[in-house]
C-alpha cells in the first residue's frame, strides 16, 4: 500500500479551512494531519512536526503566508508549500515563490485539480493555475539561454551530473521526468537535487533555477 500524502493547512476562514480538510482527508491517498487559523501556530507546529505538502493561505491575520514560508523552508527544504488563495497578483506571485513556494494554485479551483495538484507537487512538480503560469513563463522572457547560463561560474561547483539535472529542472520538468529521462530513480534525482542546493546555498528550486539562469 503507499504511503499516503500527508497535508497540513493554515487558513483562517472556517467555511474554507474546513472545506480544504474535508476534501483532502476524503481523498484516495491522502491525509490532512493538522489545520491552523494563523500563521504563528503553523510555524510553531511545523518547524517541530513537519508534513509532506502544506496549503498555505496569504492573506493571514498576524504574520501572512509568505513570511511563514519564509521562514519554514530552510528548516525543512523537503516541505513543499502550495500557497492557495484568491490572488494571482504578480507582485504577490513572486514574492511567494522567492520566499519558497513551490507552488501557486487559486482558491476558486476545482476539488479535482486541487488533489492532482498536491500529487504532482509531492512528485517533484510545480503546479499553479494557468493565470499564474503565463506571469510565470513571461519573467523569464529576455533571460539567458540555459546554454549561456552555463557558463555562471557560480555552477563550477556542480558535477556534470548536477548540471545535466538543474538545466532539466530549468525546462519545468519534474523530478520523475528528470529520473526518467537520464534512467535514474527518483531517489537519485533527490540527492543531487539536495547536494545542489547545498553547493548553490538556496532553498528552492526557483531560486536554484534562477542562479542557473543567471538571474541572481
Amino acid at each position: 500500500m503507499n504511503t499516503p500524502i500527508i497535508v497540513a493547512i493554515v487558513e483562517d476562514k472556517d467555511d474554507i479551512r474546513q472545506s480544504l480538510a474535508i476534501l483532502v482527508n476524503g481523498a484516495d491517498g491522502f491525509v490532512c494531519k493538522q489545520t491552523y487559523v494563523n500563521a504563528e501556530d503553523a510555524l510553531d507546529d511545523l518547524t517541530r512536526y513537519p508534513v509532506d505538502v502544506v496549503l498555505m493561505d496569504i492573506d493571514l491575520p498576524g504574520m501572512n503566508g509568505i513570511e511563514c514560508v519564509r521562514l519554514l523552508k530552510p528548516r525543512h527544504p523537503d516541505m513543499q508549500f502550495m500557497m492557495c488563495t484568491i490572488y494571482d497578483e504578480e507582485e504577490k506571485v513572486f514574492e511567494a515563490l522567492k520566499a519558497g513556494a513551490n507552488s501557486f494554485i487559486l482558491k476558486r479551483s476545482s476539488p479535482a485539480r486541487l488533489l492532482d495538484a498536491i500529487r504532482e507537487l509531492h512528485d517533484g512538480g510545480s503546479p499553479m493555475s494557468s493565470s499564474i503560469a503565463r506571469k510565470v513563463v513571461g519573467s523569464f522572457f529576455n533571460v539567458p539561454a540555459p546554454a549561456e547560463a552555463e557558463r555562471n561560474t557560480e555552477l563550477d561547483v556542480l558535477t556534470p551530473r548536477e548540471r545535466e539535472i538543474l538545466g532539466r529542472l530549468s525546462k519545468g520538468y519534474s523530478h520523475k521526468e528528470v529520473a526518467d529521462e537520464l534512467f535514474v530513480s527518483p531517489t537519485t534525482v533527490r540527492k543531487h537535487i539536495f547536494n545542489i542546493y547545498e553547493k548553490l546555498q538556496v532553498h528552492t528550486k526557483v531560486a536554484a533555477v534562477n542562479k542557473y539562469l543567471g538571474r541572481v
